[in-house]
């Protein structure tokens, strides 16, 4: 069932990206064409429902169920596009705090005018290429939409970066990078933690370094491995982690006394 959803996938999606190509550029599909590649959609549709409601019927969790359906990295993908619109939504309505009890530590900062500098020239590019294919009406078109989508792309890397500040409460430090990094990590799982401004990182085992503008200000260093999930669902183990933040010293002394706070007493309220 698996691969005959996937099998299905990979045959209706390209089919139907044909289809559009061919009506927006005003070529004449035949109707029994038109509506067996609908049907097939339709149909696929229905199989991925029903093998999807199989694997909830089996425990499985909804991310878990959808993976049986759809490969994680399209999954992931397609979520991350989704976050990046979000995320612009987010930031256009100032809402990047943090919930009570937990401290938020910004870190997009020193990345502003890179992005900011890198939409501007998109923007440029989007103009430049409207008046040069203005009399080509369905190239026009096409490069348009893709020149407004690359031009919301970036900004919403940057706004995912502000809308998404590390987090820290008294168990858990959450570094975050953009859409595609969100990593937990237990404080009791922290052997050392430094401010260390690096410019240059070379890639190593067991390493993750979440670089902004290049670089990082703080490194962690762990008593025990955590997973890391990459973008297209890969998993590693680190026991180093360099991450940046806009205040790198207070992050860092928010840091030490949450490790060095006593713990409640046990039968008290903490």
């Amino acid at each position: 069932m698996r691969r005959l959803l996937r099998g299905a996938g990979y045959a209706v999606l390209p089919a139907e990206a044909v289809l559009a190509g061919c009506l927006v550029a005003g070529v004449a599909v035949p109707a029994p064409v038109l509506h067996a590649l609908e049907l097939f959609a339709v149909v696929t549709v229905g199989l991925g429902v029903a093998g999807y409601r199989r694997a909830r019927r089996r425990g499985l969790p909804p991310r878990e169920a959808l993976y049986e359906v759809v490969p994680e990295p399209v999954v992931r993908i397609v979520g991350h596009e989704l976050g990046l619109m979000v995320s612009l939504v987010r930031w256009v309505g100032r809402r990047h705090g943090a919930g009570g009890g937990t401290e938020a530590f910004g870190h997009a900062r020193d990345q502003a005018a890179l992005m900011y500098g890198f939409a501007f020239v998109c923007a440029v590019e989007s103009v430049g290429m409207s008046w040069l294919l203005w009399d080509v009406p369905v190239v026009h078109e096409v490069f348009l939409v893709l020149d407004v989508y690359t031009v919301l792309f970036v900004l919403g890397l940057h706004a995912a970066s502000v809308t998404r500040p590390h987090l820290l409460d008294g168990r858990v430090l959450r570094l975050r990078q953009g859409c595609h990094v969100d990593l937990a990590v237990p404080l009791d799982a922290v052997a050392a933690v430094r401010h260390e401004p690096l410019f240059t990182h070379g890639k190593a085992e067991g390493e993750l370094d979440l670089k902004v503008g290049g670089q990082t200000s703080l490194t962690v260093e762990l008593a025990a491995p955590v997973e890391v999930v990459g973008l297209l669902g890969g998993r590693r183990e680190v026991r180093v982690v360099r991450f940046h933040a806009d205040d790198p010293r207070a992050l860092l002394a928010a840091l030490r006394q949450a490790r060095t706070a006593p713990s409640p007493a046990p039968g008290t309220p903490a």
